[in-house]
């Protein structure tokens, strides 16, 4: 008779072909295996559960398997499941442009599609570019903050300053200029550096994450500077590009935090949530001055970038149920209750000895941990742990702890959630 093959858990069995993002397999440990989904829960193939403060990366805000997506997406899926688009277009690409366009800043016009975030800073970066030597503009100069992330494809890795991520490609890179961001106290410091390199430099834009920068550990920065960053910009000609791929659809508290400010940037770049985590898809929207630009009698004046699965039915149609819930009355007051729970946990916590930099705009709750890092040795994965362990997914950057829960979170379940940080407060 044959020998019995042992059976193996899907942890085990992914560990022979996979390889995972943002990991070093060598002195990683079994991924974990989720195999269901609901609203704010996870649920792992031994049936733990794990309330998911991070919202899966930032996408799932409504909440995961929401069935007034799924079931749309699911009829979607019997007339019309992909077709190229280019030389076509369909209704759901077509309906989604029209409402896209009600909650985006007022000077936005055209929708470029593509299919994730480094692809939607991607084609930002390219219009960028484009538009000026389209218009026989010598700039070839990128402008970033310090310490932005806009993805991992080159021209996002070239405008992005945590060499973590990029540092083997960095000889590759497009010539980049770096600013601090705006705190306040530096305001005049930075402005007068911008004012320098503009002097200096053929700028051709300048790329920001508004208000929030996420791979930076939920950095937040200055409105009024970053203001008077994008009036200077507008005044030199240079190109605005706002990477709201983290930041869009209500987390900040308004539907995108380019609308705390007066001058609106002149590219939006989109993506996470904008399919609500459901199917990936990104969009690059600009205003109509890019746009003419590239409208012209030369072929070789246009937007020569495109993705097989570009403006896809499927994902067009769960970014359209996703939009109708964003301006739902329930969806609308889930964040705000949202919003005042982070704020009376936020006063809890303040005085806190170990609480430092405690900051919150509109979901995202986030502060440092203030511990000797010699005492705890790798202390991200130990919190990342002791998380878990409580039935907690959130993944702290370094010793910043963050939350970014579904909108659809419940108060028992950010209960369990601030639990989780209080005790971590007291054991590291």
């Amino acid at each position: 008779m044959p020998e019995k093959t042992e059976i193996q858990s899907l942890s085990q069995r992914d560990q022979k072909h996979l390889w995972h993002p943002l990991t070093q397999h060598k002195i990683a440990g079994e991924m974990l295996a989720i195999v269901r989904a609901k609203e704010a829960v996870l649920y792992d193939e031994n049936g733990k559960e794990y309330i998911d403060g991070i919202s899966s990366w930032y996408t799932a805000m409504y909440g995961h398997c929401n069935e007034e997506i799924t079931s749309r997406v699911s009829r979607q899926m019997q007339e019309l499941d992909q077709v190229v688009f280019s030389g076509f277009t369909h209704e759901p690409a077509v309906k989604l442009s029209e409402e896209l366009i009600k909650i985006l800043p007022p000077n936005q016009e055209k929708l470029f599609f593509s299919d994730n975030g480094s692809t939607a800073t991607e084609v930002g970066i390219k219009m960028a570019l484009q538009y000026h030597h389209n218009l026989g503009n010598d700039r070839k100069v990128l402008l970033a903050f310090e310490e932005g992330f806009h993805g991992d494809t080159f021209g996002a890795m070239s405008v992005s300053g945590l060499s973590v991520y990029n540092g083997a490609f960095k000889d590759h890179f497009l010539e980049v200029l770096r600013l601090p961001v705006p705190t306040g106290p530096n305001n005049a410091e930075v402005l007068q550096k911008l004012r320098d390199l503009i002097v200096s430099n053929k700028i051709a834009g300048f790329i920001y994450e508004p208000l929030v920068q996420g791979a930076a550990a939920m950095k937040m920065h200055d409105p009024e500077g970053l203001e008077e960053i994008l009036k200077i910009c507008k005044e030199n000609e240079i190109v605005t590009i706002a990477d709201e791929v983290m930041t869009g659809f209500g987390k900040t508290g308004m539907n995108f935090a380019s609308q705390y400010l007066k001058t609106q940037p002149d590219i939006i770049c989109l993506s996470k949530a904008l399919t609500a985590g459901l199917l990936p898809m990104a969009v690059t929207s600009c205003t109509q001055k890019i746009y003419e630009a590239f409208y012209s009698n030369e072929i070789s004046k246009g937007l020569f970038h495109g993705h097989t699965y570009t403006a896809n039915p499927l994902a067009c149609t769960a970014a359209l149920a996703g939009i109708e819930l964003l301006r739902s009355e329930k969806i609308q007051q889930d964040l705000k209750r949202v919003i005042r729970s982070h704020e009376e946990f936020s006063e809890k916590i303040r005085k806190h000895p170990k609480v430092r930099d405690l900051r919150q705009l509109g979901v995202i709750l986030a502060f440092e941990l203030d511990v000797e890092m010699e005492r705890y040795g790798d202390l991200r994965n130990r919190l990342f742990s002791h998380f878990m362990e409580a039935g907690v997914f959130l993944r702290p950057l370094g010793n910043t702890i963050y939350i970014l829960a579904p909108y659809v979170i419940t108060d028992e379940q950010l209960k369990k959630v601030y639990n989780s940080i209080e005790s971590a407060l007291e054991k590291f």
